[in-house]
């Protein structure tokens, strides 16, 4: 069973660029983490919204992500002070 995360990040006026920069490092350093079987980053079409779509083997390897140097120094240390706002969903799928 996956574990799916879903990051909806409003930049703050004129800083969608430098987001997108940091996370081009973020996006190579999590999908070569164990148990990342998907990292994606997507921009919204008419507004300054980031969207990160992130799936893991399980639970636990996203908590690891979140503790990784990587995550701390470029997410947390740079990206979140860029943004006006951070929804983070965590999902689990649903079985039929």
């Amino acid at each position: 069973m996956s574990f799916v995360v879903v990051a909806r990040y409003v930049v703050q006026p004129g800083e969608r660029d430098r987001v997108l920069e940091l996370l081009a490092p973020m996006m190579s350093a999590s999908r070569a983490e164990p148990g990342c079987r998907r990292y994606d980053v997507h921009t919204g079409v008419e507004d300054d919204v980031v969207v990160l779509v992130e799936e893991y083997d399980g639970e636990d390897d996203f908590a690891r992500h979140c503790e990784s140097e990587h995550f701390q120094r470029i997410v947390l240390g740079q990206v979140v002070p860029l943004l006006a706002d951070r929804q983070v969903t965590r999902c689990r799928p649903v079985e039929a």
